[in-house]
């Protein structure tokens, strides 16, 4: 039986210590902040609650194998609700998109866009859903290094059906003409660190999950299910200790020997699952020098408390820019911020009442910007209002009646704020980029090599980013730690 210390109780560092803890080995997460959930916690403006980060759910049947490994049901803990339609894609010159799990209404939107797309969105669904298939069947669930044996499981047609030599948008052109539709589909690249234009093709299964197994909201918001999962991992009796920062990690003669608490106490371990971001923990708390990853965008987040219900919002809406490509190349190459963001907002309350009361509401925005290191020396109190201005300006052209004067409370976190808050290394929101060589085997091990007992749990590590990647990364990595001490 191993003495576990986990650094960070984000889902991947709470997911991680259930799986070490069904497998027998006694375990303590220590947590900076007051409360757990990494960037996917919870603040509150005027009484109403905030989801600070993730504001719907994908793929819930990870979470669902999670509480079933430890004999629980999710739904004892917590329902969830589907959120249809899922997302509305606004474009500057008024064209709308609104994406659905709904097949026929799907079909019907498409039509609208482009004549003739409904029988393109059925090849996709087919072509998109294999793809969905040999990835989560054969590619993510795996621990493996060495790239021939990650790809043997693979046929040769399986293989050739990835389309890993493909562009992202390449692929979504095999099927649509309408641009907007392979901007609406191609958009998810920006969460994925790159542009679509470089991302491969294989991230065609990201639209197509969404559209095959629709988005969720947890009744109470993202935070109730970080709260549910906290609760599964006390009850099977894995410590959580929160207000407790780990400011480094202890090693001699080449292996772990204890991490460090703020204020000097260091707690012994030999065995350390750090889900601070893989770059800072070798930085922050290794005193290391950074590795060199590309990694994904910063994000300005604004928390607003309206006054109404903005008319024209569903609870998930992008509003895209007029250049879509020199918006993407900006967040991955710009060194300024955008004078034409995307961005989207979130209103919680249009789904789950939770997030409004009496006439006031949740609005949560998020604009994609460039790493911290590529921005330098920006002034955020400048840009900050800059930025709001733009997208109020924005949302007026849209027709959406959201004046200044109908914000009654604020809160913004700047990529500063982010970076200092939840350890994320550049700023980036959303961990290592997706590019082809930083996927599968050739994405940053769950483990080190220079370091016996340290392992590494999160969005920088395998399988990737998003809160289902995260969860399958922490058991991936307590996989990792019982095959080690075999």
């Amino acid at each position: 039986m191993l003495q576990v210390t986990v650094i960070g109780a984000g889902l991947g560092g709470l997911s991680a210590a259930i799986h070490l803890r069904l497998a027998g080995h006694e375990v303590v997460i220590f947590e900076s902040n007051p409360t757990v959930g990494g960037r996917a916690n919870r603040l509150e403006l005027e009484g109403l609650p905030f989801d600070t980060g993730p504001t719907l759910l994908n793929y819930p049947w990870v979470f669902e194998d999670l509480f079933h490994a430890a004999g629980r049901r999710l739904g004892d803990f917590l329902t969830l609700r589907r959120v249809d339609p899922s997302v509305t894609y606004r474009w500057p010159d008024g064209r709308r998109l609104m994406l659905s799990s709904d097949q026929e209404r799907l079909r019907s939107e498409l039509e609208r866009l482009e004549p003739g797309s409904a029988r393109a969105l059925d090849r996709f669904l087919a072509d998109a859903g294999q793809k969905f298939r040999i990835a989560f069947d054969k590619l993510v669930p795996q621990n493996q290094d060495n790239p021939l044996r990650y790809f043997a499981p693979l046929s040769v047609r399986e293989i050739l059906k990835t389309a890993l030599w493909r562009s992202m948008y390449s692929e979504l052109r095999r099927f649509f003409r309408s641009r907007y539709v392979c901007e609406a589909f191609g958009s998810y690249a920006m969460y994925l660190g790159g542009t679509p234009f470089e991302l491969p093709g294989l991230f065609s299964i990201i639209p197509y999950g969404e559209l095959a197994h629709g988005l969720w909201l947890p009744e109470g918001g993202i935070f109730a299910l970080v709260e549910a999962v906290e609760n599964l991992a006390r009850e099977l009796g894995v410590k959580i200790y929160t207000h407790s920062r780990v400011n480094g990690i202890m090693t001699k003669d080449g292996r772990v020997k204890a991490v460090r608490l703020e204020g000097g106490l260091e707690w012994a371990s030999n065995c350390v699952v750090s889900n601070v971001d893989l770059p800072a923990t070798l930085t922050d708390l290794l005193g290391k020098p950074g590795p060199n990853l590309k990694m994904s965008p910063s994000v300005l987040t604004y928390y607003w408390v309206v006054r109404g219900q903005p008319s024209g919002l569903d609870h998930h809406t992008i509003f895209l820019p007029r250049d879509y490509r020199a918006a993407f190349e900006t967040l991955s190459r710009g060194s300024k911020l955008p004078a034409d963001p995307a961005f989207y907002i979130a209103t919680p309350a249009a789904s789950d009442s939770h997030f409004a009361s009496c006439d006031a509401f949740s609005l949560f925005v998020l604009v994609p910007v460039p790493l911290l290191s590529r921005l330098r020396q920006v002034d955020w109190d400048g840009e900050v209002p800059r930025l709001k201005q733009t997208i109020l300006r924005r949302l007026e052209q849209s027709g959406i009646d959201l004046p200044p004067s109908r914000i009654r409370a604020e809160h913004v976190m700047t990529p500063e704020d982010w970076r200092r808050r939840f350890g994320l290394f550049d700023g980036s929101a959303f961990g290592a980029a997706h590019t082809l060589s930083q996927m599968g085997p050739f994405r940053p091990r769950n483990y080190s090599r220079h370091i016996r007992g340290l392992y590494f749990t999160g969005a920088s590590t395998t399988p990737g980013t998003g809160l289902p990647m995260v969860v399958l990364s922490g058991q991936l990595t307590a996989q990792r730690i019982t095959h080690h001490v075999r």
